[in-house]
């Protein structure tokens, strides 16, 4: 797909997703409790089989989707986004088992899945993680065949989904001291003993909480990918799913903005409409070039990661900060455009304007996506010399 346009059947696509959004997906979210997985939502949203479309299609699609849902509803765009991150490992990386387990309980709404990797001192650095995998041969919780076996001890935090998700790719250290190198993925069931959870009060529809491991049970079977190879699960991960939060994010400047343009239009001002002011209509033209600038980023990104290309970790870092810091600019210009109305509660943009924040911070803040820019600028260049 070129990166600078959408063909015919994209670009319906999209108009389709839209209006399910406003139709069916909106008034659920309406009906759902901040702070609390919306089950009916995530249901309907795999009986439309958009979640299904997680595992069978490309980042472009995720994208194209991400940004039409958001467009219309962002509850519905952030349950698909939950459960295709909180997924996405067992999908690439799965055995047999685990995939047959638990994939078709993501893709039919019945199962909530959770991506669970931050900590309450290791956030922006993934590599700093503490939560323990702990080994030994006289473990209780030992397979008979005498197979790998851990207990999982410490905490998780900023989980999104949590403590509400039914399982969680989490990752933990199985090398004390490795960095990066030494932290492997598990799945792990909500119900495992030793494994309880908090609801944290956040700015924030869906829920987000910390995770408690008192000595978690889990074997070689609850492995995803390989041991001490976890780092390589959660960026792989990230690489797909930061394009799609620029999508995300653009769908809510594109709101904004259409929210802006018909706002202008018809809003008596000095005389005039407030669109024949000069300065407005600039302003109006400055959030349009953003907003398409950071959609050409983010399809070019999403391409890339579609085609195999060698630099989509910079890539994926250079459109979810574009287009992140882009939505800011734009909710908040649009704000500032209709005045006192978008602040009541109700508005639209005042919910964009409270939806807009999280995703400069979650997926790595922007200054994370910084030095993931410059840190692949200079590997390039060294790598030519």
């Amino acid at each position: 797909m070129p990166a600078f346009s959408l063909d015919p059947p994209q670009s319906a696509w999209c108009a389709e997703l839209r209006a399910l959004a406003a139709e069916r997906l909106r008034p659920l979210a309406e009906k759902g409790e901040p702070g609390h997985v919306n089950r009916a939502l995530v249901a309907e949203l795999g009986q439309l089989g958009l979640l299904e479309r997680l595992f069978t299609s490309g980042a472009v699609d995720l994208c194209l989707m991400r940004e039409s849902l958001a467009y219309a509803c962002t509850e519905a765009e952030t349950a698909l986004a939950l459960q295709g991150l909180g997924a996405h490992p067992v999908h690439a990386h799965g055995t047999p088992a685990q995939r047959d387990r638990w994939l078709p309980r993501v893709a039919d709404g019945t199962a909530i899945a959770a991506f669970a990797l931050s900590e309450p001192a290791a956030g922006s650095d993934a590599a700093a993680l503490e939560l323990r995998a702990e080994a030994g041969a006289s473990d209780p919780v030992a397979e008979p065949d005498g197979g790998a076996r851990w207990r999982l001890t410490g905490e998780k935090c900023w989980i999104s989904n949590a403590p509400e998700a039914d399982f969680y790719t989490v990752f933990a250290r199985t090398t004390p001291g490795a960095g990066a190198r030494g932290v492997t993925a598990f799945l792990v069931p909500a119900d495992r003993p030793g494994l309880t959870g908090t609801g944290l009060d956040m700015l924030s529809p869906h829920p987000i909480g910390a995770l408690s491991f008192d000595a978690v049970p889990v074997t070689a079977d609850d492995v995803l990918g390989e041991v001490d190879r976890g780092f390589r699960v959660a960026m792989g991960t990230l690489n797909l799913f930061r394009p799609s939060v620029g999508a995300f994010a653009v769908g809510m400047a594109q709101a904004a903005l259409d929210a802006t343009l018909a706002h202008t239009a018809q809003r008596d001002a000095f005389g005039g409409k407030l669109k024949d002011l000069q300065s407005v209509a600039h302003q109006v033209a400055e959030m349009a070039l953003r907003t398409e600038a950071a959609r050409l980023m983010v399809y070019a990104a999403a391409t890339a990661y579609d085609e195999g290309a060698a630099d989509v970790p910079k890539r994926a870092a250079m459109a979810k900060l574009l287009a992140t810091e882009t939505a800011q600019y734009v909710v908040d210009q649009a704000v500032q455009l209709h005045g006192a109305r978008a602040l009541r509660r109700g508005h639209l943009l005042e919910h964009l304007y409270r939806e807009v924040r999280a995703p400069r911070i979650y997926e790595g803040a922007s200054e994370v996506q910084r030095g993931i820019i410059a840190k692949e600028l200079y590997a390039t260049r060294e790598a030519a010399q």
